[in-house]
Parts: structure tokens; C-alpha cells; sequence
């Protein structure tokens, strides 16, 4: 098994656009020729777009683009974007008088970390594209969010996206992720908490489980605002049903680096993609997917930059 770049997988183009200002970005998955696709949902209060295309009973067997975006439901104009950027590409389905794309999308929740009023939109959509094209995607603060919201912006940490991607053979699996999670990020390498809710004098992790469970009195508004949003992307064959399982093994992943996760206050989804033709156990590949969307998860972090007043991973004394 060796490491590889996530760009490296072929089939695939993943460009970023953003707003630094704003505080919000967009970053798009696309198949030229489409790619077979699987979603499992398991957080309760996701953002998102087209996500009956993946059904298996969905007469759709491919999907043109994934966008993975910030603005909350806001954000979902910027799926338009795309539309019209392929569509101008003369990618998407044939329906005679004009190729319709198909594209899905999931969207964090981003507005109290700069510009409550800027978001993704159609435009972006049509600059992420176009950034794809360009091979532009990088990890970092470009799928902008924050971590560790238990108790509101005061204590949190800034996060961003990240990548991770292996090859076994001639089989690739990798994992691009969007950080934004209610709980606090763990190393599931060491079991050590690396990004998450600051204690009061911002000089350790407070530990969200551990706050948590110090009281069961109903919380009637969890900080609501809160999904980590991710894509497995392979080149083994595989259908929906089969891609839906991936999808599902590789929340794995973010149950071993995200604690407390999948609460009713998050909207955790992750697709999985099939751009290739090789022949692959899918349990195999399930396996390795959790595998790599925890290192992914490291990445978001890791490469994060410290931005309108929130520390990251990398700045802290105390780990």
C-alpha cells in the first residue's frame, strides 16, 4: 500500500473556489463521462441537493459532480453553477435538445464564522469548476468550518478540508472531507483529542463527551449549525447499492476521529464514487474507505490556517 495524492485517482476533477472574506467556499467533484454514486446520511439535519438520484431504485445509474459546499441550505444555488458550466462543457444527460447534468450536493453550515450574508453561489459553483479544471484543489481553508461548537463560537477551533488516498495495485481509494463537526476531532492513531471545544482559559480541550454526559437535562438547541460532509472516491466498479454500503463503512472513519458524532444536531453525510473499472471486494474497499476518511479528517486539520480569530490545530502549545 502506498500513499498517493487524491488528484492522483483518475476519472475525477476537484477544484476549489472560495471567499476568504466571507468566510465561505465551495469545492466540486467531477466526472466527465459520469460515475456511479452511493450516499449514506447520519447526522439530523443535513443541507442537500439531489440526494433521491442515488437511490437504487432511481432510474439515474451516474451523477456528473458532487459539490461539497458552505452557506447551509443557502448554499445550494451554487449547484446551478455547476449545472451551467457543464452543461456549456456538453456534459450531462442526453435528453435531446440539451445535455442535462446531474449534480448532487451537501452543504456545512458556515455563517457565524465571518459573513452571516455571504455564501455560495451560482457563481462560485461555475469558479469551482472552473478551478478543476485548473487541478486547483489544495487542503486547508478552502472547504471552510469549525470544530468543537458544544458550547458555542467562543471556544471553538477553526478547521477547513481535507484529503487522504492510497493505492493497493492497481486499486485507489481515497477521501476529501469538510470539517465542521459539533464534537472534537481525535488522532485515531493515539486516541488523543488534536482540534475541538477549548476549555475556558483556551489552555486544554474541555472534552465535548465529557461535558456531555456531566448532565442529561434536555438541550433544546444543540448550537445547531454543525455537518462534516465527505466523498469516498474509487476507481473499482461498483453500483448504488453497493456504493451506498462504502459510504455507510466509511462513517467508520468518522466515528473513530469525531466524538460525539452523528448527533441530531449535525447533518454528517458522506457520497461514495465509483470512477473506474477495476474489480474489487466491496467490503475490502468499505474497509479501507473508513481507513482513509480518518486520515482525511487529520488532514482537514492539520493543514487548517487560523482565521477570523479562531485558533487551529497547529497553534496550540498544549498537544
Amino acid at each position: 500500500m502506498k500513499t498517493i495524492s487524491i488528484k492522483d485517482i483518475e476519472g475525477i476533477r476537484i477544484g476549489n473556489a472560495q471567499n476568504f472574506t466571507g468566510g465561505t467556499g465551495c469545492t466540486v467533484i467531477l466526472s466527465e463521462t459520469g460515475m456511479c454514486a452511493g450516499l449514506d446520511v447520519r447526522g439530523g439535519g443535513p443541507a442537500s441537493r439531489e440526494s433521491e438520484l442515488l437511490k437504487p431504485l432511481a432510474a439515474a445509474q451516474s451523477i456528473h459532480a458532487v459539490l461539497l459546499g458552505g452557506g447551509s441550505a443557502f448554499g445550494l444555488d451554487a449547484a446551478g453553477g455547476v449545472m451551467q458550466f457543464l452543461e456549456e462543457k456538453g456534459i450531462g444527460f442526453d435528453v435531446g435538445v440539451t445535455k442535462v447534468p446531474l449534480v448532487c450536493q451537501s452543504d456545512i453550515f458556515d455563517l457565524t464564522v465571518a459573513d452571516a450574508h455571504t455564501r455560495p453561489d451560482k457563481a462560485m459553483g461555475y469558479e469551482a469548476c472552473k478551478g478543476a479544471y485548473k487541478n486547483n484543489y489544495q487542503d486547508g481553508n478552502f472547504g471552510v468550518g469549525t470544530v468543537g461548537k458544544f458550547r458555542g463560537m467562543d471556544y471553538c477551533m477553526k478547521s477547513g478540508i481535507g484529503s487522504y488516498a492510497v493505492q493497493i495495485g492497481e486499486l485507489k481509494v481515497g477521501a476529501i472531507v469538510a470539517v465542521n463537526a459539533l464534537g472534537d476531532i481525535y488522532d485515531h492513531h493515539s486516541g488523543r483529542i488534536v482540534a475541538g471545544m477549548l476549555n475556558e482559559e483556551r489552555s486544554a480541550f474541555a472534552d465535548t463527551a465529557k461535558l456531555l454526559y456531566s448532565s442529561y437535562e434536555v438541550h433544546d438547541n444543540k448550537f445547531v449549525g454543525n455537518t462534516t460532509i465527505g466523498a469516498i472516491i474509487t476507481n473499482a466498479r461498483f453500483d448504488k447499492s453497493q456504493l451506498s454500503k462504502i459510504a455507510g463503512m466509511a462513517h467508520n472513519g468518522y466515528a473513530r476521529s469525531i466524538r460525539p458524532v452523528h448527533t441530531s444536531a449535525d447533518g454528517d453525510s458522506i457520497y461514495a464514487l465509483s470512477v473506474g473499472n477495476i474489480a474489487a471486494d466491496c467490503d475490502m474497499v468499505g474497509t479501507l474507505a473508513a481507513d482513509v476518511m480518518s486520515e482525511a479528517i487529520l488532514s482537514a486539520v492539520k493543514n487548517a490556517e487560523s482565521a477570523y480569530g479562531y485558533p487551529v490545530c497547529k497553534d496550540l502549545t498544549f498537544i
